[in-house]
């Protein structure tokens, strides 16, 4: 039995029926590298988890199979108990898997409310339905508590905190529950991070809805994650939960494999 098999559910939860999402013996080469070698993850519904690793060690990877952007060489899926090849990116939002990137996807020459039904218009034909899309947008908005200076705005003209915050709420909008945010909070200063740590908080608090986050900041992750793991040259070698371990715990484990790396390197040069 593997350590991450130990790990209990979260408090009544039942794993039969609160798991959302299970990856089991992932693998995936592009040519010679290895990415991932039998990579095991499982997420709670509810749950937010760390997925923490240094570049290169397999998170953006595995982030792609998840939301069907990339498939596994090996290895299988489960969403909602139930095994599934996810074959498209579309095919996986149809599950309720919807992913923010770095780059967030928005339109920056689109105001907010468009950018909230981009590729999903209300259409009164011949015409878009401005006036109810605006009005749909600000309610939802107004609901996850995001704070913009109004939906009428171009994206462009936001923070990059505000965009960020418009990119999840999109997400959660068309309807995601397994929330897939790959860096969500670098190159931010403290008072956007701040915004983006009370959005997912207040996801968190929602209770229907299960997050995978990547982030490099140990304090970060630990103060908004349930439970975090760590991914080394394709591999999880850490599964805790944030109650159990430390940013010292993180930082010792990632500085021993720098400077095994670094032994490796001199004793063949």
């Amino acid at each position: 039995m593997t350590a991450q098999d130990q790990i209990p559910a979260p408090s009544g939860a039942s794993p039969a029926t609160d798991e959302v999402l299970r990856a089991e013996h992932i693998s995936k080469r592009f040519g010679a590298v290895t990415a991932l070698q039998d990579v095991n993850v499982r997420l709670q519904r509810g749950e937010v988890l760390g997925l923490i690793g240094d570049n290169g060690a397999g998170k953006s990877t595995l982030m792609k199979i998840f939301c069907g952007f990339q498939r596994p060489d090996s290895g299988r899926l489960l969403v909602n108990g139930a095994e599934v090849v996810l074959k498209s990116v579309t095919h996986a939002r149809s599950l309720g898997i919807d992913v923010v990137y770095q780059d967030l996807a928005l339109v920056n020459q689109l105001t907010v409310y468009h950018n909230m039904f981009l590729n999903r218009e209300i259409v009164r034909w011949p015409l878009l339905s401005n006036r109810s899309m605006r009005r749909i947008a600000k309610e939802h908005l107004d609901e996850m508590g995001v704070n913009i200076p109004s939906v009428n705005v171009p994206v462009a003209s936001l923070s990059g905190g505000q965009r960020q915050a418009i990119a999840v709420a999109r997400a959660v909008f068309a309807d995601a529950r397994i929330l897939l945010l790959d860096e969500p909070l670098a190159a931010m200063g403290a008072k956007e991070v701040a915004m983006i740590l009370d959005l997912i908080h207040d996801l968190k608090r929602r209770g229907d809805i299960s997050i995978i986050i990547i982030a490099h900041n140990y304090g970060q992750v630990l103060e908004i994650c349930d439970r975090v793991n760590l991914l080394q040259h394709g591999e999880i070698t850490l599964d805790k939960r944030s109650r159990d371990t430390s940013v010292q715990e993180l930082n010792d484990i990632v500085v021993a494999e720098y400077r095994r790396a670094l032994e490796e390197r001199q004793r063949s040069a």
